[in-house]
């Protein structure tokens, strides 16, 4: 059903522009109390929950992991919420295309180096990719990758085909990607399923040489695991998300030689600003036409 101008209310904390994309997608801006939409980007879960009103029918969340919401009871099905899911996908993917040809190239041993020392790299071509979670982040790399000659594995929940995958597998062929790649990209989102879905037992499965990409959520991985696989020397991984987060200055991952650890950068506000600006112009615009937004949370499947 079109609702015509629709009655937006926009906390924008970091100041991205959301309230100008609103208004240029014919949104009248309004205290939270008159709203009949929210675009919601900074503040705490319970902030929102404790304002929220019957005459809010739709909510727009700026981030794409949104799993505090629902451990807060916030998210529920008597309105609509969308999350970020899909805008933030070019920073993200170009961060896993660097770790990757960092690691390939050894990069973080050779920055440390004090003398010209001889290091033996490799390159991309003719390896195997493995991504877990293959949504707009995993079909992204996949695209990033095409002129390297790779062979891609792309898991998803559903199993479907994967646009640009060499091969496409359901929850159940985890373990083969594992066995198979030489590189393992975690861009799964966290939910009950999907909570310590590395576990050592899984780690083991792993090719020696092989490298843990991590840009979903540090729950993902158990890592205590994690830092024994690095400590034997058999694996290598960059993790832009951790568990805990943010993880403690003397946790031994930041000090393990194969490890690179990046402090959840691989988006930040400034990279995602413009992207996030037009989602809130379009879902604003599918709001007072009646359309289903884009980025549509599932209650079901918390994500």
């Amino acid at each position: 059903m079109s609702v015509g101008r629709p009655r937006v209310h926009v906390h924008d904390a970091e100041g991205a522009g959301l309230a100008e994309a609103a208004l240029a997608a014919g949104a009248v801006l309004v205290d939270l109390e008159q709203a009949e939409m929210v675009v919601w980007e900074g503040g705490r879960p319970e902030e929102l929950g404790e304002r929220l009103h019957a005459g809010v029918r739709f909510v727009q969340l700026t981030s794409a992991g949104i799993e505090s919401w629902f451990e807060a009871g916030v998210i529920d099905d008597t309105r609509l919420w969308a999350a970020a899911k899909g805008v933030y996908e070019a920073p993200v993917a170009e961060y896993v295309l660097a770790m990757m040809l960092a690691v390939a190239r050894r990069l973080a041993e050779v920055v440390e180096d004090t003398e010209w020392r001889h290091r033996e790299p490799r390159i991309l071509a003719g390896r195997t990719i493995g991504i877990v979670g293959a949504g707009g982040i995993g079909e992204a790399v996949l695209r990033l990758l095409m002129p390297f000659g790779v062979r891609t594995l792309a898991l998803t929940r559903s199993g479907r085909q994967v646009s640009g995958a060499t091969v496409s597998l359901g929850p159940g062929g985890l373990e083969r990607l594992l066995g198979e790649s030489d590189y393992v990209v975690l861009a799964a989102p966290a939910t009950p399923e999907t909570d310590g879905m590395i576990s050592a037992e899984r780690l083991a499965l792993m090719r020696d040489g092989a490298c843990l990409i991590n840009v979903g959520r540090g729950t993902l991985v158990d890592t205590d695991a994690l830092v024994a696989g690095l400590r034997d020397g058999r694996m290598s991984a960059a993790l832009d998300v951790t568990d805990p987060e943010p993880l403690p200055s003397d946790h031994p991952l930041w000090t393990l030689p194969n490890a690179i650890v990046s402090s959840h950068t691989a988006n930040t506000v400034r990279l995602g600003s413009a992207a996030m600006a037009l989602r809130v112009n379009e879902n604003v615009a599918r709001f007072a036409r009646g359309e289903e937004p884009l980025g549509l949370v599932d209650p079901v499947a918390r994500y």
